[in-house]
């Protein structure tokens, strides 16, 4: 098994904090990883990327340049992201900020509100974590079993209180699929 994943969004949305807590969780689970981030100078509203791959065997490069998975959390990210998704991929899209869906009659498109979602649960700013929900049932590629204490050791302690939520928002992505 390997799953090459592209995702996609703007600074502020955690799209490097999902990619990094898959690769964390895909540890856990004793597969191989590749992470390669790229975002933009601003902090906040500029592009975020994220190239990740987990897989069974030995990974020989970092580059996602054909994926199996996108991720898009925005509007703007679109028109990228669905060039990189492979032929017959699957594209997830956060429906709560994609109104235009990716133009890939090939792909199987899983429209996810996550911000509607981690609003429901408590906070807007998880809805990286209803993604990567959603991105672990549609895939398969990582269980995510053992979450928390990937994010105890992910997120420092004096937030450790915000795991609950976090898992809440993980296990309603999944629902969402």
């Amino acid at each position: 098994m390997t799953e090459k994943t592209y995702m996609a969004g703007f600074g502020g949305q955690g799209i490097i904090s999902l990619g990094e807590m898959w690769v964390f969780c895909a540890m856990k689970e004793g597969l191989q990883v590749t992470f390669f981030p790229f975002y933009g100078a601003e902090k906040r509203g500029g592009v975020a990327r994220a190239s990740v791959i987990v897989s069974e065997k030995e990974i020989a490069s970092p580059l996602v340049t054909r994926a199996d998975s996108v991720v898009i959390m925005n509007q703007d990210s679109v028109p990228i992201a669905e060039e990189v998704c492979r032929q017959g991929g699957l594209i997830l899209v956060n429906s709560s900020l994609v109104k235009k869906d990716p133009d890939r009659p090939d792909a199987r498109i899983i429209r996810i509100p996550c911000n509607e979602i981690a609003e429901r649960i408590g906070d807007v700013r998880i809805a990286n974590m209803v993604m990567m929900g959603a991105l672990s049932k549609a895939t398969g590629a990582i269980r995510l079993e053992n979450l928390e204490p990937v994010l105890k050791s992910f997120f420092p302690e004096k937030k450790h209180a915000l795991i609950p939520m976090n898992i809440a928002a993980v296990e309603a992505g999944k629902q969402a699929v």
